[in-house]
């Protein structure tokens, strides 16, 4: 128990409780926990799902264009967290009120536990391959639970914890995912690959995976003001999150493509996203790099899902321990649920239709509503400038709605051309805007709430 409330009181003077941080970490330091944390597992996995859907450099070529333009909006909702101190789910209460916030934390918590179930099994799956190769040895379930784990133990030490193992883990991967893309073009040219005849039935365009790729980066989003907020400075919070985020995000799925046209052009069996079929030609390495993967990215997860939670109830107060705890145990024993891995797809797919409207309302609120600057009525838990009617946004929260039935019905009811991302985000950016604007506030100050709070 002595252990527990020193541990409880350092993580409570690191202000990983309810209220903004005064971030100190510099550009590098964020360009690598934002490396480490989308060098993941299903980063690289989502690249096998878009060969031979398209040809080799149609994916590569929209793996780039995709990144770039989600890193945009990650950057944006980043540098609101690197301004005001508060995490990304904290800052929607600008937006949707200081009561509907509640709804996107809400979807927030879910979604991300989700992520951490899928990659947990994920790394279990892959280490359960190795183990069972070596000894014969299988319990796929055994070794999901130990990965989840050793996440929860990480991200229990908050963000310094995760600020000092990030960076050493994504230096390991870039060396191990180095000498796998030299094993693959030694053996088969860049020409080989892009020589792979394309599988029409699978029913992917460019654009379709475009869409895919865009989706990957809003998942990311969620995290991205949480992380953002150590940044000390606007410049090293996005310079350092665009750079680590897009060179992280390309490498993975770039691997993954390449991963699968390896196993295809040496006839193997090309099963998307599976990470034992690309685990079996390129052996322990690959397996490492997909493990630490899942350290790296799942704690980071696991203290997203804590800061949403301790910093939803405007003035009270949730320790950051045992609500950690909480969480931590939840997504553990989810682990075992190796069912979920079968709907993965699905899965991005509501977290695009849920979250693509919340971050195009939020940047609208921002930047063009409140003209940059969130004020101390933030921090109150009534009344106040962020109250609206009887604390929710109804504006917002009709926007998010309408956004999110169009980015489900683009999706699966009559499918866009152009994919359903672009298009929901544009209608819910529009919408809001036009909704908001002739509410828009005088320009004030930026002020961080750090400041305001320790005033």
């Amino acid at each position: 128990m002595a252990l527990y409330h020193r541990l409880d009181r350092r993580l409570e003077e690191q202000a990983d409780n309810a209220g903004p941080v005064r971030g100190t970490l510099s550009l590098g330091r964020i360009a690598m926990i934002w490396l480490a944390a989308n060098l993941v597992v299903t980063t690289l996995l989502t690249g096998t799902l878009l060969l031979p859907a398209v040809d080799f450099a149609t994916a590569l070529t929209m793996i780039v264009l995709g990144t770039v333009c989600g890193a945009v909006v990650l950057t944006l909702v980043g540098n609101i967290g690197t301004r005001t101190g508060l995490p990304t789910m904290a800052l929607t209460r600008g937006a949707f009120g200081t009561r509907g916030s509640l709804l996107p934390v809400a979807a927030n918590v879910v979604i991300l536990m989700g992520w951490s179930w899928v990659q947990a099994m994920l790394a279990g799956v892959t280490v359960n391959y190795l183990v069972e190769d070596l000894t014969g040895f299988s319990s796929p379930i055994l070794f999901s639970v130990l990965c989840q784990t050793v996440v929860v133990l990480i991200a229990i030490l908050g963000h310094e914890g995760i600020a000092r193992v990030e960076p050493w883990l994504a230096v390991l991967m870039l060396v191990i995912i180095a000498w796998i893309f030299v094993i693959a073009f030694t053996e088969f040219s860049p020409a080989a690959f892009q020589d792979i005849p394309v599988d029409a039935s699978i029913g992917y365009t460019a654009v379709t995976v475009l869409d895919i790729v865009i989706a990957t980066a809003i998942s990311w989003t969620v995290l991205s003001a949480d992380f953002n907020r150590l940044a000390r400075s606007s410049r090293a919070g996005i310079v350092g999150s665009g750079v680590g985020y897009t060179l992280s995000t390309v490498t993975a799925m770039t691997l993954g493509v390449t991963a699968i046209g390896y196993v295809i052009l040496s006839n193997g069996e090309a099963v998307a996203f599976d990470p034992a079929a690309i685990v079996a030609p390129f052996g322990a390495p690959l397996a490492i790099v997909i493990f630490l993967s899942v350290m790296a990215t799942n704690s980071m997860v696991v203290y997203g899902m804590t800061t949403s939670v301790v910093n939803a109830p405007v003035g009270a107060r949730l320790r950051y321990l045992p609500t950690a705890l909480v969480l931590g145990l939840i997504s553990i024993l989810g682990s075992t649920w190796l069912g979920l891995l079968t709907q993965f797809t699905d899965f991005l797919t509501v977290i695009g239709a849920l979250f693509v409207p919340v971050f195009a309302i939020m940047i609208v609120d921002y930047y063009l509503v409140k003209r940059s600057a969130y004020d101390a009525d933030l921090l109150r838990g009534r009344g106040g400038r962020y109250w609206y009617t009887g604390g929710v946004n109804w504006i917002a929260v009709a926007a998010w709605a309408i956004g999110a039935v169009a980015s489900y019905v683009l999706a699966y009811v009559w499918p866009s051309p152009v994919g359903a991302t672009i298009p929901a985000f544009a209608l819910t950016f529009v919408l809001y805007l036009s909704a908001m604007l002739p509410r828009r506030a005088a320009r004030a100050d930026s002020v961080h709430l750090a400041d305001v709070r320790d005033a």
